[in-house]
């Protein structure tokens, strides 16, 4: 499992001081990038080296309990599963160990000039793998 964490700013919140629901999903890309570059294969590489991309092919979010302004915040992100060209991530934003957000993610595996699937590249899975490792 990974762990990244962020702070909750003044841009993140309504005007109650409760993060707004639609900046989760920026979490949770940061998190998923974070993932990737801890793991030694960032996005970067994955297009310059092998003309791929990930595409976020739906999100299913579970939202539990509000994060507000200058809260401490963790996105943990784990693999549950990898297909040749896709994957499903499970996510979670949490509190001091409390679960706010619980999400599942799919993300595609597409070539990036033609926005067809592409196969995630051996030493991708081979890095992913590391991120099931927890379960």
């Amino acid at each position: 499992m990974h762990r990244h964490p962020l702070r909750v700013y003044y841009e993140d919140t309504d005007a109650g001081g409760v993060v707004y629901y639609a900046n989760y999903l920026r979490f949770l890309e940061r998190g998923r990038t974070e993932a990737l570059r801890d793991l030694g294969v960032a996005h970067a590489r994955l297009q310059a080296e092998h003309g791929l991309i990930f595409m976020v092919r739906r999100v299913n979010l579970d939202y539990v309990s509000p994060a507000r302004l200058d809260d401490s915040l963790v996105v943990e992100t784990i693999l549950r599963s990898e297909r040749g060209a896709s994957l499903e991530l499970g996510q979670r934003v949490t509190r001091d160990g409390v679960l706010l957000v619980d999400a599942v993610v799919q993300l595609a595996c597409v070539q990036e000039m033609s926005g067809r699937p592409g196969r995630i590249p051996p030493e991708w899975r081979t890095a992913l793998a590391r991120l099931a490792a927890d379960l």
